[in-house]
Order: C-alpha cells, then sequence, then structure tokens
C-alpha cells in the first residue's frame, strides 16, 4: 500500500484525497484547521470544500499535526495555495522532505520570491528535481467529485516515478499520462490562471465570445514567447497540459480565476472580490510575479500586463482592455 501525505484542505486536495483513497492508497491529510480535522473524522467529509464526497477511514487519516503527516509518507503532495505555501512548510526542518517524492498541485508561484513551487522546495528543503512532480492538466476538483472524465498529466524529469504517480491516479474517470517538461508544465499552469482572470474581465464588461476566442488564441502565442524566452525546449503547447488546461480555465463555470476577473470587470475592487469569493484566486498573484519576472526578460506580454494594470494599478478594466483589443489580431 502506498503512503501519500497531501498537505491542504481545499477542494483540489480534497479532489485528490478522493482519487487516491479510492484507488487504496493509505493517504496522511493535514488540514491546518483541528475542527475541520475533527469534522472529517467525525463525518467523514470535508466540511468546507467539495462536501458531497464521502471518505473511507480506512484509507485516510486526517490531522492538523504536519510532522507526523510527513513521517508516514513517502509521497509528499502539496496542495495549499502559492501565497500560504511558506506558512504551511515553515515548522519544517530543511531536511523534512529528504527521500520523498515531492508533487506539485499548485498552478502558482511563490509570491515576493517570484519563483516556482519546485524551485522553492529544491531551494529550501534540499530536494532536487528528479524527486519532484507537478500535476497539470484541465481538471476541475469540482467535476472530479462528480466522476467526470478527466485528464492529468504528470511533468518531471524522473519519467520512471512520474509513471509510478500516474498509476495512484489512473481509475475509471481519470487517465494520467508522464510528460518530460517539469518547468515548462510549471509555468503554463501559471500562466493559463492569468489568462482565465483576463477572460473573466472580458466578460464581466460585456465582451462576448468572439473577443474571448481571440483572446485565447492570442494567449497562446503569449504563453509560448515567455515559454521560449525562459525555459527554450521544443514543446507542443497543443497537448492538454498547455492549450488544454488553458480552455477548461478560461471557460468553465469551475474556474475560480474566471469568477475572480469577471467580478473585477462588473466593478468589484480586488478586495471585495476576495471577500465574496472567500477561495484563492492564484492569478492574482501569479500575475504580478510574471509581470516582475518580464522586466528582465522583457517579452511582449500584453494580456498580462492589462491584467496587471487593472489588479495593481488600479487602471479601469475598461481603459485597459480598450487598449489591449486593438493589439490582438
Amino acid at each position: 500500500m502506498e503512503k501519500v501525505a497531501v498537505l491542504g484542505g481545499g477542494s483540489w486536495a480534497t479532489a485528490i484525497v478522493k482519487i487516491l483513497s479510492e484507488n487504496k492508497s493509505q493517504v496522511h491529510w493535514w488540514m491546518r484547521n483541528r475542527n475541520d480535522v475533527q469534522h472529517l473524522i467525525s463525518y467523514k467529509h470535508n466540511p468546507r470544500y467539495l462536501s458531497q464526497v464521502s471518505f473511507d477511514l480506512n484509507y485516510v487519516n486526517p490531522s492538523s499535526d504536519i510532522q507526523a503527516v510527513l513521517a508516514a509518507a513517502d509521497w509528499v503532495i502539496l496542495a495549499v495555495p502559492a501565497a500560504f505555501v511558506r506558512l504551511a512548510l515553515a515548522d519544517l526542518a530543511e531536511d523534512a522532505l529528504q527521500g520523498k517524492v515531492v508533487v506539485s498541485a499548485i498552478k502558482g508561484m511563490i509570491p515576493e520570491e517570484n519563483v516556482l513551487i519546485t524551485d522553492y522546495v529544491e531551494r529550501t528543503y534540499q530536494v532536487p528535481d528528479s524527486h519532484q512532480l507537478v500535476i497539470a492538466g484541465p481538471c476541475h476538483a469540482e467535476e472530479v467529485a462528480l466522476e467526470k472524465q478527466s485528464y492529468l498529466t504528470i511533468g518531471s524529469h524522473n519519467m520512471a516515478a512520474a509513471e509510478h504517480f500516474c498509476e495512484l491516479l489512473r481509475n475509471r474517470y481519470v487517465k494520467a499520462n508522464p510528460l518530460d517538461d517539469l518547468d515548462g508544465i510549471e509555468y503554463c499552469a501559471v500562466m493559463k490562471n492569468i489568462i482565465a482572470m483576463a477572460c473573466g474581465i472580458a466578460r464581466g464588461l460585456n465582451y462576448g465570445d468572439n473577443f474571448q476566442a481571440v483572446l485565447v488564441s492570442n494567449a497562446m502565442f503569449e504563453i509560448e514567447r515567455f515559454l521560449d524566452a525562459i525555459m527554450p525546449i521544443h514543446r507542443d503547447l497543443s497537448g492538454s497540459a498547455y492549450l488544454g488546461d488553458l480552455l477548461v480555465t478560461a471557460y468553465s463555470q469551475f474556474s475560480r480565476n474566471r469568477t475572480f476577473g469577471n467580478m473585477i470587470g462588473r466593478g468589484y475592487t480586488v478586495k471585495s472580490a476576495q471577500i465574496e469569493m472567500n477561495m484563492v484566486a492564484e492569478g492574482y498573484y501569479a500575475v504580478q510575479s510574471i509581470f516582475e519576472l518580464n522586466k528582465k526578460l522583457k517579452v511582449d506580454m500584453p494580456i498580462t500586463n492589462a491584467v496587471y494594470h487593472v489588479l495593481y494599478e488600479r487602471i479601469a478594466p475598461a481603459v485597459e482592455f480598450e487598449i489591449l483589443k486593438d493589439k490582438f489580431k
């Protein structure tokens, strides 16, 4: 029986625990909130997210003790928002993740440091990239809960580890495949959240489907330019880990980044949108990180710049998108 630690109590963490535990892995599930842990033990579901999912506690061990959770596992899945990674791992010793395979299920970057999650884990906890994986692909937690057919891509430089982890995930409604592009997949996952926010803002401003289609197609070129500048290897961006993930985040009703952008486009302030959503939209933090990185790279990124100007420089969305629309082809 595989021993897996899942860190995080949100919807994506809950969906991952569902998949793994139903496949008979032993899941040690860390949640910061002790009341949530007790509720899960008593009633067998997460009280805050995907509460319709019931867990078999023979395979799921909830705990608020992160040290104990890590000690019991060989695989460690990080599924907390990127902005809270440092806080979640703050009490860990530098060697706490040694000998484990660390899997990032986070589609964001460490704010202020502007680094990928895998880079942060390698630098802070000395976990080499050969012991790190990333989960990507068009796969909303809400659809996993409903057992809708879903596809995941596991990125890694260690294809044996990636294939092994794919085996832990595969079931009748989840297909998983490995891909040797750890950094490209991770950066693309960050970028697609920014694009989804742009799509949401456009929708909030009453731009139609025609405009959104052009926005998304131009976004693929923007992502390609950025990836070529920061990590220049040959990659086919039409794959599900790239284009597929972008499409579902840009169009789906379950996309919190699109929802957040939509609220901004309709006139909400950033603070009021965050309060009303009560969930973290990774794109809000990601756009600042990508914008800062691009000061050195100087890649042409009009969509990223537009979202940054709206969220951080408080430019009126209508004004910014009036400028943006003339840059599309």
